[in-house]
């Protein structure tokens, strides 16, 4: 079974949150999207004791707040970052009033999450994995998209946060501003940098254009 069962009580434990099914690649399996009205009927449902809805709250969010911690973070760390975050908002569920939508409220528990974790691990330093540099001409797909997602986690922590945010988990940056916490426009530039920084690395290593890898 790709997932187990959630344990949905006023301390939750750590066993009890879903776990994601994994690719061969230790990725995990591309999400189902789901609309966010329904993912906000859930948590409002599991903030009454709704069991059901909170494990489909999980099962329609877990996939993209790891792939947001493992961008911001790092894959390595995202799975326990994860579960760090899940246990804050079952424990926060219960005052959810739906003001904004349910996916907006997690990635902002999510975000939070991972600033405590760096301001918590600044005595060590930071090392982002990284490749050789070589010509990636004639990598293969998978090998590009890999070469891609490292350069990503080599941004800037604000501008890989927006990108990933809008670019890679599909929000509007206007709900990116409310998990940030900035302006849109702030968002948009941020964006934009990225996109910019992206295009100039990956013409750094293959030594041809990579505007198009970049801007989608």
């Amino acid at each position: 079974m790709p997932y187990a069962t959630v344990q949905h009580d006023a301390q939750p434990s750590r066993t009890g949150i879903l776990c994601p099914s994994f690719a061969p690649n230790g990725d995990p399996e591309v999400p189902t999207v789901t609309d966010d009205t329904d993912v906000t009927s859930w948590a409002l449902d599991a903030g009454r004791g709704d069991q059901a809805a909170a494990a489909a709250f999980i099962r329609a969010t877990q996939q993209q707040v790891r792939r947001f911690l493992a961008a911001l973070i790092s894959p390595a760390e995202a799975d326990d970052l994860t579960q760090e975050t899940y246990l804050r908002a079952l424990r926060s569920l219960p005052s959810f009033a739906g003001r904004s939508s349910a996916r907006t409220w997690l990635f902002s528990i999510a975000r939070r999450v991972a600033v405590d974790h760096v301001r918590a691990a600044t005595s060590r330093p930071r090392t982002v994995p990284m490749t050789d540099s070589h010509d990636v001409a004639d990598e293969s797909g998978f090998d590009r998209q890999v070469a891609l997602e490292q350069i990503i986690a080599a941004l800037p922590t604000d501008r890989r946060e927006a990108f990933v945010v809008t670019q890679v988990l599909g929000l509007s940056y206007a709900e990116a501003a409310q998990v940030c916490g900035c302006p849109v426009g702030t968002i948009r530039s941020r964006v934009s940098r990225a996109r910019e920084d992206l295009v100039v690395a990956l013409q750094a290593r293959s030594g041809g254009s990579a505007r198009d890898t970049a801007a989608g």
